[in-house]
């Protein structure tokens, strides 16, 4: 699934950067779930052209060992921070392949901050708790919102030809649709998207099984 997000962000860049007054595309994301799984945060952006990061950063939050949100859009070149808020050690590390970090352990109070200079698809966990799992998606562009509990979603983009998609953690695979926007004018669309059952279990960053433990104190 990684792969598949990552290509269809990798597959559509550009070099031009879009000057025009924006469009509006406006839509709904039709998500179609296995029986009991609950509803998963959709992110949806458009991809085929650049722009820079924002300067302030992302904050994902560690809170009752999970982190907050566990699906999370960045524009590429922006930073993200992982405040802990929780009274024990965490640590954020990830092992994707060309974007593999680790920030170390730190405790509540503390954060780290990291910078993703190119686009694509990061998993992030924590080395000590294995319940602890979010999915960073790193992007071309500033285009991107967050569907809202019925699916509804907005995007401001420039005049052009774009792809539009839609992904979730539990996505067999992202969806996509193609518009074109006028300046000024307002397109509607719709996207379907297929979830599956994920448990998102993880080894730790030296690629072994966690250990038994039920918590972890600075000083401990």
């Amino acid at each position: 699934m990684t792969g598949s997000l990552l290509l269809a962000i990798a597959a559509l860049l550009c070099t031009a950067t879009p000057a025009a007054a924006d469009g509006v595309v406006r839509g709904v994301v039709e998500v179609k779930r296995p029986t009991n799984i609950a509803a998963s945060t959709v992110l949806v952006y458009a991809v085929g052209f650049t722009e820079p990061a924002a300067k302030a950063s992302v904050t994902v939050k560690q809170v009752d060992k999970r982190f907050l949100p566990d699906l999370v859009a960045v524009t590429a070149g922006g930073t993200v921070s992982f405040p802990n808020g929780d009274p024990f050690l965490h640590n954020v590390f990830s092992p994707t392949s060309d974007r593999a970090f680790d920030v170390g352990s730190y405790k509540q109070g503390a954060s780290r901050s990291r910078s993703f200079p190119k686009p694509g698809v990061v998993e992030i966990y924590c080395n000590i708790h294995p319940e602890m799992s979010a999915t960073l998606v790193v992007l071309p562009n500033t285009r991107f919102a967050l569907a809202d509990v019925t699916g509804r979603f907005e995007l401001a983009l420039p005049p052009g030809t774009w792809s539009v998609f839609a992904y979730s953690r539990r996505a067999d695979r992202p969806t996509s649709v193609r518009v074109t926007v006028v300046e000024g004018s307002t397109v509607e669309t719709a996207l379907k998207l297929d979830e599956v059952p994920r448990e998102f279990k993880h080894r730790n960053k030296f690629g072994e099984e966690y250990r038994e433990t039920t918590i972890y104190r600075p000083g401990a």
